[in-house]
């Protein structure tokens, strides 16, 4: 089928219409000339010039730098700027946390055989799907035949010239139907479809370019590592898919699946889609953890013996990355033990409560020899020799000795000091003195 037919650059300017080229180095005569690969046509000179890094030239036009169309998130371009693609790696900020992924060990294909379904008159048949995650440069590596299903990948680009009926995209559809009398080797391929010819991009967002993949989906994940989408679609319309063919890869982490791990489809949509123009695919796998940092693992100090500790380090558990950075060797320091730090403790609390026994010994006997001086100055003072003593009748005289010789009496009780202070002081206050007076008796 012929769509359309545009004549340009006629030479006796019969052309419907004319659009801009770009023009040849040379000032005078300069002519059309075609741009190389990956170039677009400068409005300002109309020269030739290469689009910008990781975008690539539009099929339709290539006037004008528009004509360059950025790559979607987490791709690049290639050299001639013809198509963009995953290099496998990818980079994701979460939390002051970035989690690195590495899908290198996922890049050959992938395949899935679903089913089996039937037709209406009971013929059996299988859906098989081929997967190229990260494009290999541009190429694509995911290959469907017709008619023939009796070799492997390797096999069917290894010969690949002998056969016509191949179709090569980044995701494929073939329909399996079983020959019951031949065995599986008998096998019938037919209906190869393209799913996906275009990288669109990868990201953690479930939506992209209008691609929604919905959570109820596929499970729930058991882990707080995101899941990483690859993104994909077909430049090829239908007349049930006005807008081509889309695909949607979501890679989970899963510890438990080492190796190229399994891919599965939705439980809702067995055959991988639920309208037949967009499909979606769980792939579930080890490799697509992110990378190890020192965020996953953990130390564990030992205990000081003998002046040496030792440092164990250990993987966070659940452990959700793979590669990256290894566990560092044990370390050794030199510590010191707990028993040290105890002797010094006991030994400084020891002297300090030495210390605190002498002081109030110090104190005590100082304050007994002043109380002693106390009294005897108050008895002096309240004898009857001594009506009016002289200011110095009560201090030490001259010949005798300033240093008086302390007797100590029978310690008394506080309950006894108590009583004589009392009793002392009701002396003080209550003195009984008999009076005579010259009046009667009566009085």
């Amino acid at each position: 089928k012929i769509y359309s037919i545009t004549a340009t650059n006629a030479v006796d300017g019969v052309a419907s219409s004319c659009r801009a080229c770009a023009l040849g180095s040379e000032q005078s005569g300069s002519s059309c000339v075609p741009c190389p690969p990956g170039h677009y046509i400068e409005k300002e000179t109309n020269q030739c010039k290469e689009c910008p890094p990781d975008t690539y030239l539009s099929i339709h036009q290539v006037y004008g730098k528009e004509a360059c169309i950025p790559c979607g998130p987490g791709s690049r371009s290639t050299q001639d700027h013809s198509v963009c693609y995953s290099d496998c790696f990818f980079r994701h900020d979460k939390e002051n946390q970035s989690l690195h992924y590495d899908f290198s060990n996922l890049s050959s294909v992938g395949s899935l055989m679903n089913g089996p379904s039937f037709t209406s008159k009971g013929t059996k048949y299988f859906h098989f799907f081929n997967i190229s995650l990260c494009g290999h440069e541009g190429k694509k590596m995911a290959l469907c035949t017709n008619n023939i299903t009796d070799f492997t990948v390797k096999e069917i680009v290894a010969g690949s010239d002998d056969y016509t009926n191949l179709v090569g995209a980044y995701v494929c559809q073939s329909t399996i139907i079983p020959s019951e009398s031949k065995g599986f080797r008998a096998a019938l391929s037919s209906q190869s479809i393209i799913l996906a010819d275009t990288f669109l991009g990868v990201t953690v967002e479930t939506t992209l370019q209008n691609i929604n993949i919905k959570e109820e989906m596929f499970p729930v994940p058991s882990s707080q590592i995101p899941d990483v989408h690859f993104f994909y679609k077909s430049s090829t319309t239908t007349t049930s898919c006005v807008n081509g063919r889309s695909t949607a890869v979501k890679m989970r982490c899963n510890p438990t699946k080492p190796g190229a791990g399994v891919i599965s489809v939705p439980s809702k949509c067995p055959a991988g889609t639920c309208d037949g123009c967009s499909f979606y695919f769980l792939w579930e796998s080890a490799e697509a953890c992110p990378l190890c940092t020192e965020h996953d693992f953990h130390e564990i100090e030992g205990a000081c013996k003998r002046g040496f500790q030792e440092t164990l380090y250990v993987w966070n558990e659940p452990k959700w990355c793979i590669k990256g950075v290894s566990l560092p060797e044990k370390k050794l320091s030199t510590c010191e033990t707990v028993d040290f730090w105890l002797k010094v403790g006991a030994g400084v609390g020891a002297f300090t409560a030495v210390l605190l026994v002498a002081l109030t010994c110090y104190f005590w006997k100082k304050n007994q020899k002043l109380e002693y001086k106390y009294s005897k100055l108050v008895m002096t003072t309240n004898s009857k020799e001594c009506e009016l003593p002289a200011a110095d009748s009560c201090a030490i005289m001259e010949g005798e000795d300033n240093e008086e010789e302390v007797v100590y009496s029978n310690k008394q009780s506080l309950l006894g000091k108590l009583k004589s202070l009392a009793t002392k002081e009701k002396e003080d206050h209550f003195e009984s003195v008999q009076l005579k007076s010259s009046r009667s008796p009566n009085i």
